[in-house]
């Protein structure tokens, strides 16, 4: 009999292990169910690193696993933070319009209520009319039903259509990159039906629930991200312990000899190609509402080129080095950017961090490419050898 995918893979029930007791640990320090050691700011950032975590882990998948470098994973993470965002806006605008209609007269009837949410939430880009992509912004299944079908089915249909031309290499993540530098060029437009470059905001705020304080709110997102990212490993890692794993990673390998030997390539890829990329819409829909804001900007193909990087620096084709990878780069990042790091006086300039990061960023990616091709993560796996012999 088969054993169990926690006994078979040690270093799932390790990461397991060691993501309960971190969530534990934050969860009885923070304000809103704790001691109040740990800020709701600093709740919110753990929280995004942990979706931002489970997006490298599905970019892993996609390109440590099966060779393909995509270049517009970003997309399907913001496509999900969008649909949860229509409903989260939608429904927070409807009860602010419904509290100042309520001292009217006469009540107001549907249409008029339809109008001022209408222009509430479109107003800011000249419009007051609800375009037809909205038309499920007020149920909360639907949208979270279209957080997955809809960068699902655009993943499937590029990937398809990608795939079955036999697309590979350098020219793929050309590809990846210009279906995402066209949908955020869309999502600028302001008859997008999305606000433009204006993105939807105010989205921390959980509708009818305006009374529950933000401290509280945090550890809700925080938990569900934890909770997420522990499910989307567990998922990544059964998918490449098994035959399809094995496969995947010849493919990766050698994709002509594997189609000689009478393997559907082109399924394959296309098979982690739209679960990786639901994967990331998931890790979306549970960013952007800790962000609060989400605009066309998060799309960008900049975007997909940073989780390349994270993936690369903590080590493709390990999914803990995918997690260290973003882990480190993105609490970083909130380090230097957001004022934490001492300036450095040189005299005749002065280095600030927030100027600076990116450059350390690339400088940090050189590093690791030229003396440590297998990321962290290979560091991890060799200091492992080592204690084990």
């Amino acid at each position: 009999m088969r054993k169990p995918l926690l006994l078979r893979e040690p270093s799932v029930m390790i990461f397991i292990s060691l993501l309960a007791a971190f969530t534990l640990i934050v969860t009885v320090l923070s304000e809103g169910f704790g001691l109040g050691l740990v800020s709701t700011s600093m709740i919110k950032i753990l929280g995004k690193t942990l979706c931002l975590c489970l997006i490298a882990i599905a970019m892993d998948l996609v390109w440590g696993y099966c060779g393909i470098l995509s270049l517009g994973h970003f997309a399907f993470f913001g496509l999900g933070g969008y649909m949860i965002g229509m409903w989260l806006m939608y429904e927070r605008t409807k009860d602010i319009v419904l509290g100042s209609l309520a001292g009217g007269a006469l009540p107001a009837t549907p249409q008029e209520i339809e109008d001022a949410i209408g222009t509430q939430i479109f107003g800011v880009v000249g419009g007051s009319e609800i375009p037809a992509i909205w038309y499920f912004a007020d149920s909360l299944a639907a949208q979270l039903a279209l957080v997955v079908l809809v960068p699902g089915l655009l993943a499937l249909v590029f990937g398809w259509l990608a795939f079955r031309s036999r697309v590979t290499g350098v020219y793929l993540s050309i590809l990846t990159q210009a279906m995402t530098l066209a949908l955020s060029l869309y999502l600028f437009q302001n008859d997008s039906g999305l606000r433009g470059n204006n993105g939807l905001s105010g989205l921390q705020n959980l509708p009818g629930l305006t009374d529950v304080p933000q401290s509280i709110v945090s550890v809700w997102f925080f938990l569900a991200s934890a909770l997420a990212l522990g499910a989307g490993y567990l998922i990544a890692a059964y998918v490449v312990s098994g035959k399809f794993g094995n496969v995947i990673r010849a493919i990766r390998d050698d994709e002509a000899r594997i189609r000689f030997m009478g393997y559907p390539v082109e399924a394959y890829k296309l098979v982690v190609f739209t679960l990786t990329a639901v994967i990331a819409a998931i890790a979306g829909a549970l960013y952007y509402p800790q962000a609060g804001i989400v605009n066309p900007a998060e799309i960008a193909p900049i975007a997909s080129i940073y989780l390349a990087v994270w993936v690369a620096i903590g080590g493709r084709g390990r999914l803990y080095g995918a997690v260290i990878g973003a882990a480190l780069v993105s609490l970083l990042s909130s380090w230097f950017t957001g004022g934490q790091a001492p300036s450095i006086p040189l005299g005749i300039y002065t280095i600030d961090w927030v100027d600076w990061w990116q450059v350390l960023l690339g400088l940090g990616f050189v590093l690791v490419t030229l003396y440590a091709p297998n990321g962290i993560g290979g560091l991890v796996d060799r200091l492992v050898r080592k204690d084990a012999s």
